[in-house]
């Protein structure tokens, strides 16, 4: 993949995912009510599932965002497109699905084995 193109994706997917970070951070302390009296004994077990998923969907955003970052600044130190493992070049078709990957599909497979 083109440096150019690959810096497009990953600028435009940071953007997205900031945007999608500040809905979330923001929503976080909404709790859409028009009164902090929960209406129902249910709504307390419903508002705290909420919050959880919203903070789970939150951690993943930052996640993946600062993967985006560590892109760009490979593509900044020229090492963007090989795998951070064992150097071989990654495929085009694997920067196109997950511009922001660091490994191949071999070294990815044997770190997510190792956690």
């Amino acid at each position: 993949m083109e440096a150019d193109v690959a810096r497009d994706r990953l600028e435009r997917l940071l953007a997205e995912l900031e945007d999608s970070a500040a809905v979330l951070q923001g929503a976080a302390g909404d709790a859409g009510e028009l009164t902090e009296i929960d209406q129902h004994p249910a709504d307390s077990g419903t508002n705290l599932a909420d919050a959880d998923r919203e903070e789970a969907t939150l951690e993943v955003v930052l996640a993946q965002r600062e993967r985006v970052q560590e892109a760009l600044a490979r593509l900044d130190a020229g090492t963007y497109g090989r795998c951070i493992d064992c150097g071989t070049a990654l495929p085009d078709e694997r920067l196109d699905a997950r511009p922001e990957a660091a490994r191949c599909v071999n070294c990815q497979q044997r770190a997510e084995a190792a956690r």
